[in-house]
Parts: structure tokens; C-alpha cells; sequence
């Protein structure tokens, strides 16, 4: 089995597995007991702070150690809301954004928030005429992802920033960076960020881990109350050994970043290459996407048989999100990028990872073109019936 389903998770690098299991081991006490144990605790967690702090170029007392990024966008966006109310009560996002940031919207909504979601374009990228027109007075927070889950769309989010400060300096910044950090370069003051979140098992670290970057100045509503730890803003007792492990993630996947983007592009151009040849299938990535997803249509044919057939021949592949993967609608993101029903319904995601070879890629192709010549007579037989 070759599993191309990296976007939904990651393998945890070898190291990270190590020290996960050494601090588990050796490193147990609560890190705000007083004794010695705590304080070894509460110094692992320091550290661990500090180092993923570097990997994005910003302070220590900036880092919020979360769940992963479900609850860092669920933080940032209704915390900034609750926080801010007093600015006013619109929030502005797009319309391809992950469930974690569009539900969330969504649920905002029916207690009284104005939302906006921004049209993308054809390639799935934000339209900034729409996003410099919708900034307002009463703008507290813009919610744009890096790159989108399902198609690997990239945002510009230079110019984002750019726009969203000169329009309202007060209006926040969030940004969804799950898919981008470890495959693309982040650069958080470029971008004027003032919200950041990230979840390690997208870049070969722990489940149940994530980092939410909140920029000095900026204050939070808690929607967990208790402790004072993560200066306030998340009570519980930190998961030491989870925080050690992911920030060992953070600092390899940044050293590693520039190599990985190399590698992935030339077998993604491979794999673009081939799907194009073979009859039926509609490409839904553009060429100037993320380096490691590619996203495809079969119309005509329900994505979980594409799944299941290309199991069968000992390739692992997904359809959209791995929250949404189980429903059977179509595409939320494919639509709002003005796809047909027919495409948006029969979506597969290929998303690459740190141990696929080119001879990988080659045989991902082979394989597709021959269970996509086995499927098309069906299509065609259900294509005769309507």
C-alpha cells in the first residue's frame, strides 16, 4: 500500500516518536507542581515553547500551545469575536475555508454576526477587489486560509494583509496555515497576521497537538476557563510530551521546507502530466498550487468507488477533507470555484508526503489510467440510462 493521503495526516517522523515516548517516560509530573519533577516538567515546556516559536519567527509569549487547529481557529475566530464585540459584529472569510473555520462562521451567525464570504476565482483564489470592498468600520476579524485542504489553492496573502490593515487597521487577521507550514515558507510579519493556527500531524508531529500564534497586543476571549496556563488563554494541564514532540516537528519540517517544496513539485508535475492524459478525468488544481496536493474529478462517477478501486490496487487516496470525507454532498469548495455539480460530486485528493519517490508517482499514473479505462464503461452505461 502507497498511502497519498498526507493532507489528512501525516506519519510522525521516527525522532518525533522517540522523544514523545522518552518525556511520557520520564517527564510525567503536572509542569505546575512545585517540586522538582514540575519544575523539570515546566522547563521541557519552556523549551518547547521557545523552539516552535523560532520555526515561526515570533516570541515565546506568543506561542499558545492548543489541541490542534480545530480549536485554534474555534479560539481565534470566536474568541476575537467575543473580545471585540465592541468594534462591531462582522467577520469576513471565503467561502473554500475548512469546516473548523466555516462552520464556526456559520454558528457565529445565528447569535448575531454579520459574515461575509468572499467569491474565489476559477483556481480557487480569493477575489481582492471583493475582500478591499467588504472591509468595514466594524470589521474585527478576517479569516483566510494559506492553502486550501481539498485543491491546494495558495492565497496571496501579502496582499491580504496589506488590504485588510489599510482598510481597517483595528480589523484582526487569522489565518488557517494547517496546510501551508513545512510545505511553503511563512513569514507572519509579511503577512501582518495577528492570528496564526497550526495542527501537527500535518507536519509529521502528534495528534491532539496544534499552536496558535496570537500576536502580542492582541487579547482573547477563553472559551476554556479554569487555570491560568497558556497565559490565560486555554486552562488544563499542558500535555508536555505532546508540546516537546511537536515542536521537534516544527523545527524539522522548517529546516526541511526548502528541499521538501523541490521534491514534491517535480512529482507533482509528474502526476499532472499523467492525470491530464487519461480520457474522463477533470483537473481541479491549478499548476501554481501547493506543491503537495492534486485534486481531480471523475464526473460521473460517486469518489468513493474511485477510492475503493484504487485501494484495491494498493494506492490509498481521499476525496475532500478528512472531516468531510464521510458525507456524501459535493464540494463545498469545488462550487464556490464555479464547478458543475457533476465535478464537485465526484472529487479524489492525492496529497503527497515526505517518502513518495518518482517511481511512486509513475505507478500512481498506471494505476489510475487503468482503473479509470475499467470504471469508464460504467459511467457510460449510467450515462445511456439518464
Amino acid at each position: 500500500m502507497i498511502y497519498w493521503d498526507h493532507a489528512a495526516t501525516t506519519p510522525p517522523y521516527d525522532e518525533v516518536v522517540d522523544t514523545m515516548a522518552e518525556v511520557m517516560k520520564m517527564h510525567y509530573a503536572n509542569p505546575s507542581a512545585l517540586h522538582r519533577s514540575g519544575e523539570a516538567a515546566a522547563k521541557l515546556l519552556k523549551k518547547a515553547r521557545e523552539v516552535c516559536a523560532a520555526a515561526l519567527d515570533v516570541q515565546p509569549t506568543e506561542i499558545v500551545f492548543t489541541s490542534g487547529a480545530t480549536e485554534g481557529n474555534n479560539m481565534a475566530i470566536k474568541g476575537a469575536a467575543m473580545q471585540y464585540n465592541s468594534r462591531g459584529r462582522h467577520i469576513i472569510t471565503t467561502g473554500t475555508e475548512h469546516p473548523s473555520v466555516y462552520e464556526c462562521c456559520k454558528q457565529l451567525e445565528t447569535l448575531g454576526w454579520e459574515v461575509t464570504y468572499l467569491p474565489v476565482d476559477h483556481a480557487g483564489v480569493v477575489d481582492l477587489a471583493a475582500l478591499t470592498e467588504a472591509v468595514r468600520k466594524d470589521t474585527v476579524l478576517v479569516s483566510i486560509m494559506h492553502v486550501n485542504n481539498e485543491t491546494g489553492a495558495v492565497q496571496p496573502l501579502t496582499e491580504v494583509g496589506r488590504i485588510v490593515k489599510e482598510r481597517n487597521s483595528r480589523t484582526l487577521l487569522h489565518i488557517d496555515g494547517v496546510q501551508g507550514f513545512g510545505k511553503l515558507p511563512v513569514t507572519l510579519s509579511q503577512w501582518q497576521a495577528d492570528l496564526y493556527s497550526l495542527s501537527a500531524h500535518k507536519f509529521n508531529g502528534p495528534r491532539g497537538m496544534g499552536v496558535l500564534y496570537v500576536k502580542q497586543g492582541v487579547q482573547l476571549f477563553p472559551l476554556v476557563s479554569g487555570g491560568s496556563q497558556e497565559n490565560g488563554h486555554r486552562a488544563g494541564t499542558e500535555n508536555v510530551a505532546g508540546a516537546v514532540a511537536m515542536s521537534k516537528a516544527m523545527r524539522l519540517s522548517r529546516e526541511r521546507q526548502p528541499e521538501f517544496y523541490v521534491r514534491m513539485t517535480e512529482l507533482r508535475e509528474l502526476l499532472l502530466q499523467g492525470i491530464e492524459k487519461i480520457q474522463g478525468l477533470v483537473l481541479n488544481s491549478s499548476k501554481h498550487n501547493a506543491p503537495h496536493i492534486i485534486h481531480f474529478s471523475y464526473p460521473g462517477l460517486k469518489p468513493e468507488v474511485m477510492v475503493h478501486a484504487l485501494e484495491e490496487m494498493g494506492m490509498l487516496v481521499s476525496t475532500k477533507s478528512a472531516c468531510s470525507s464521510k458525507l456524501s454532498e459535493p464540494s463545498r469548495v469545488l462550487l464556490a470555484m464555479g464547478k458543475d455539480m457533476n465535478v464537485a460530486s465526484s472529487g479524489i485528493r492525492i496529497s503527497l508526503g515526505k517518502e513518495h519517490q518518482l517511481g511512486d508517482a509513475a505507478r500512481l499514473v498506471e494505476v489510475l489510467a487503468k482503473v479509470c479505462g475499467n470504471l469508464r464503461p460504467i459511467i457510460e452505461r449510467e450515462g445511456n440510462r439518464r
